[in-house]
């Protein structure tokens, strides 16, 4: 079997993004794996190996549209333009080379060069200053790729967390919360749970806006107006999800564990118990688009940029993840045109 070939870009290059993926390129089990090409410049990637004192780690270079080598770590030079790093820093010019970066990667990926994507953090500020109009990657992605169906989720082995409303201010939030928002959130995640991480019959679970879940409309009307009529519709089509439930007793119970997915209405409603049970090793993965992205669960960190004391962890699961997503669609393709063929048993740690 050919391998999978995941692109990685390489975020912002005055943060410690190239450091956590140089770091998780070097263990030995990745080129076992998969097939990676990163998107960068050389000079830039070589500097970011020598403070993590890599020093013995070969890097493969190839120009633009070049087709990656197997068993090597390639790396696509991107620009060949002479840049000074600004260690720790948002500028201009972390922003642009890392918008040059993903472009490549998409591109490559239109080609069929690379079989899925793995972003590093970039830093909204830089992205800015870049002229970049978008919120992040996931907007980004979206536009780029004509998609009006995504959610971002945040996924580990013990949860599986999508958001109906992500990088939005929480002002705004109630009056973006709608039936139609929620049972569009509701199908996308059912579907990348059986398509993307193997679960024949996936349980979701949907939270509530208000405290208590709006205890009966005496605490906000969002979930008898919106939410709760959401989750009907979705058990009419087929769906096996339950809700809505209040966050606090939801996730102090442990009541979580007995999901494979979970619809939180917010950002910090859902990231806040994701990352305190799964910081280093949580991944952030776009459900719905086109190409496969996952990126680690953590930002830029410019505070740790250039002293190689950063946790690697996030983003070397955020390519391990990648790769097994790419392996899992294709089973759950290759089973839909033939009915008959039995269905590989997944365990978590298969499809994590």
């Amino acid at each position: 079997m050919e391998k999978i070939k995941i692109g990685i870009t390489c975020g912002d290059i005055n943060s410690i993004s190239l450091e956590v993926i140089l770091k998780s390129l070097s263990k030995e089990m990745i080129l076992d794996h998969i097939i990676p090409v990163l998107y960068g410049n050389i000079k830039i990637v070589s500097y970011h190996k020598n403070i993590v004192n890599l020093e013995n780690l070969s890097l493969y270079v190839l120009n633009p549209g070049e087709k990656p080598k197997a068993g090597r770590i390639n790396v696509v030079n991107v620009w060949q333009d002479q840049v000074t790093l600004n260690l720790g820093k948002p500028s201009v010019e972390g922003g642009k080379y890392a918008l040059m970066a993903l472009d490549a990667a998409l591109e490559d990926f239109k080609n069929q060069q690379i079989d899925a994507l793995v972003t590093g953090p970039i830093h909204k500020y830089s992205m800015k200053l870049a002229g970049f109009e978008y919120k992040g990657h996931t907007d980004y992605l979206s536009a780029k790729m004509g998609s009006k169906n995504q959610l971002m989720m945040m996924v580990s082995d013990k949860l599986k967390m999508g958001l109906v409303c992500d990088h939005v201010p929480l002002k705004e939030v109630s009056g973006l919360i709608t039936k139609e928002r929620v049972l569009k959130c509701i199908q996308i995640m059912e579907q990348s749970l059986i398509k993307d991480f193997g679960y024949e019959k996936p349980a979701i679970a949907v939270l509530g806006l208000n405290p208590h879940a709006g205890e009966e409309g005496i605490l906000g009307s969002e979930e008898e107006d919106f939410i709760r009529p959401a989750i009907i519709e979705s058990k009419k089509n087929g769906v096996f999800v339950s809700g809505p439930y209040a966050a606090d007793g939801f996730f102090g119970s442990g009541h979580f564990s007995k999901f494979h997915g979970i619809l939180a209405m917010y950002h910090d409603q859902g990231l806040i118990p994701f990352k305190t049970l799964n910081f280093s090793e949580g991944v952030n993965y776009t459900a719905g688009l086109p190409i496969i992205r996952t990126s680690p669960d953590h930002g830029t960190a410019f505070d740790l940029a250039g002293k190689n004391e950063s946790d690697f962890r996030s983003m070397f699961h955020a390519i391990l993840m990648a790769r097994n997503i790419v392996a899992t669609r294709k089973g759950y393709h290759e089973m839909r045109q033939n009915p008959l063929k039995k269905k590989p048993k997944l365990s978590e740690e298969s499809s994590e």
